[in-house]
């Protein structure tokens, strides 16, 4: 009888463990994803002649520089290291 609740303990932990895995993968998609859209937005912000988009560029690069900064911030609480984020890029890149 202890067995079986030790099994079923044991998957429940592992169900969990997975799941925070899968969490912490999902963030360092989206952190990859925020950096390439900050790039983006620095890169239009440097093209603009413009009112208008000189006011859209710096919109949106506040917007991008903003979501990274909140995903780094999640990222910390998770306790992923920039080796992580820099690995899946490196992934990424090779793929």
């Amino acid at each position: 009888m202890k067995l079986w609740k030790w099994e079923i303990g044991s998957k429940k932990e592992r169900l969990q463990r997975e799941a925070v895995e899968q969490d912490r993968l999902l963030l360092v998609e989206e952190i990859r994803k925020a950096h390439m859209e900050w790039e983006v937005a620095q890169r239009r912000f440097d093209y603009v002649v413009e009112k208008e988009q000189i006011d859209y560029a710096i919109f949106a690069l506040e917007a991008a520089e903003k979501r990274f900064e909140m995903l780094l911030k999640q990222a910390k609480n998770l306790n992923i290291s920039a080796k992580e984020v820099c690995a899946a890029r490196s992934m990424e890149v090779s793929s």
